[in-house]
């Protein structure tokens, strides 16, 4: 719900939307909602109807690494008062199992009202996360802008992404974690209703892994007539895996557990898998094992952004979103000791930048751009630039050569901690777009900056799913990306419009292809 002058007082939002006979009725009782597989019981918080852990799909685990379907049929009224398991990942930090498949729901009411759905895919790169963290809790969007509020689970890592087609498994294997998706928007379209949802006017926003997902949903035909806008927070991908490279980590992953075929390899326990996850990559020759989307000529048949986005999309408004400091996040510890000297800038500028220039070049250039900067702060600009910006930008640019109606945001509000030393790291907007700067997690704070910038920017979020545009009161007039102007919303203390922001960076690092780490 957008206001003039950006924020209302959060409590006047409440007690109006309590004023409502239907959520006066869902106060008084239960909720109770129906779907077409049976009945859910949730629970009224703060005024919001709210269903955790609403089965979506049957166990994956009689179906690994095929598609999943839908859940059988049930005759009781089923809790929905508690999260469902995540799927299994390593470094869980809750209870994990292949019977994965469930969403959560908040709504201001069960009535016909059709509002709004705002679906929230979780980042965690393909691997890690799920639709119940504390930050994604969809209750102060609800009470803000009286829509609907989905997150869910999917499967993650080897058993969403691993590409066994090659090896002699199912076609589809590469991509089941994104065919869960579309299994949960096709429930969307079922059962919203009944939640008080549009199935016509379903947004799907998602940040880091989750922006990701949705890009290629995108590039998916059978993906696209379930939502009708979406919005990516620093979801930079532009290609998916390869089959050869994706075909390699498969067969890596085998030796790794011992399995002779991917009969072997559908059958054994699950907690075996979850230990190979852990491998370093064979190809990276870093970090975990990278299972993601896989152009697998089948489910997905060709790249999210590359040659160019796909037409077949171009209807659907797009906000394209970034941080300004995406490396904080990963170089936060060596920032915060303040290590980085001239003499070890170069070696630390190569390990975590992917477009491929000369350090030195580098180096030299930020000098002159920026005289003032200390060594720490060019290479988290520089990081930043040449690792996590390009793929947003290539987004935009790409959408926008075909008309396609995109708008492009970058966050420059610095997190509070270490003296803000971190600036506007990678994951921040996250509790910013929930108005969930009251969760600890999000990290920006709770005070009344950090609290008016929620509130902007859950605004414009609100009104593209309303309206299929972020225009609105709470934010300056957006214009669409074009590139000639490139003009991008600055979320900071002051929202203001840019046009080509970091114009030297973009042109310093645009000699270079962007290679997605992981593809």
């Amino acid at each position: 719900m957008c206001r003039d002058g950006g924020v209302i007082d959060r409590r006047t939002v409440i007690a109006g939307l309590a004023a409502t006979p239907a959520l006066v009725a869902a106060k008084a009782a239960v909720p109770i909602a129906t779907t077409r597989h049976g009945r859910v019981r949730g629970i009224v918080e703060r005024g919001v109807a709210v269903f955790r852990g609403v089965r979506y799909g049957a166990d994956t685990a009689a179906r690994r690494f095929r598609r999943a379907v839908p859940p059988a049929a049930w005759t009781d009224v089923a809790d929905a008062t508690r999260y469902g398991a995540a799927s299994p990942q390593t470094k869980a930090g809750e209870p994990t199992s292949e019977d994965c498949l469930f969403l959560n729901v908040w709504t201001p009411a069960l009535d016909a009202a059709r509002r709004p759905v705002m679906v929230y895919l979780h980042g965690g790169a393909h691997a890690h996360g799920s639709g119940s963290d504390p930050l994604y809790d969809g209750g102060n969007l609800v009470q803000r802008g009286d829509v609907v509020v989905v997150t869910l689970n999917h499967r993650l890592a080897a058993l969403g992404y691993a590409y066994l087609a090659q090896l002699g498994g199912p076609a589809e294997s590469g991509n089941v974690g994104n065919l869960d998706i579309v299994l949960a928007l096709e429930w969307v379209r079922d059962n919203i209703a009944h939640f008080g949802g549009d199935p016509g006017r379903v947004m799907l926003f998602g940040q880091s892994g989750g922006g990701a997902k949705i890009v290629t949903l995108m590039a998916m035909p059978q993906a696209r007539p379930l939502f009708h806008a979406a919005a990516t927070m620093s979801g930079q991908h532009v290609t998916a895996a390869g089959p050869m490279h994706a075909t390699a980590r498969s067969r890596a992953l085998m030796a790794k557990v011992g399995a002779a075929d991917v009969a072997a390899l559908a059958t054994m326990p699950v907690a075996r898998l979850v230990e190979a996850m852990a491998m370093t990559d064979p190809l990276e020759g870093k970090g975990e094992i990278s299972f993601t989307s896989t152009l697998d000529h089948h489910v997905l048949a060709r790249h999210p952004f590359f040659p160019d986005a796909p037409r077949e999309a171009a209807h659907i408004p797009l906000i394209c979103g970034n941080t300004h400091d995406e490396t904080g996040l990963w170089i936060g510890e060596m920032l915060k000791r303040g290590d980085t000297t001239w003499a070890n800038l170069p070696e630390r500028l190569t390990r975590e930048t992917t477009k491929d220039l000369a350090p030195d070049f580098v180096i030299r250039r930020y000098r002159d751009l920026y005289p003032d900067r200390t060594p720490g702060q060019i290479l988290l600009a520089a990081t930043t630039a040449g690792r996590s910006w390009p793929g947003h930008l290539i987004q935009a640019e790409e959408r926008a050569k075909i008309g396609a109606p995109t708008w492009m945001y970058q966050l420059d509000f610095p997190a509070p901690e270490a003296g803000g030393v971190l600036g506007a790291f990678h994951s921040l907007d996250i509790g910013l777009v929930f108005d969930n700067t009251g969760v600890a997690t999000a990290r920006t704070g709770d005070g009344p900056d950090a609290r008016r910038l929620a509130g902007r920017m859950a605004d414009a979020f609100i009104a593209l799913a309303r309206t299929g545009d972020p225009n609105c009161a709470s934010v300056p007039v957006w214009p669409r990306y074009d590139l000639a102007r490139r003009g991008t919303m600055i979320f900071d203390r002051q929202v203001r419009v840019e046009d080509d922001p970091r114009r030297e960076e973009r042109l310093l690092f645009a000699v270079a292809p962007y290679i997605k780490p992981g593809g």
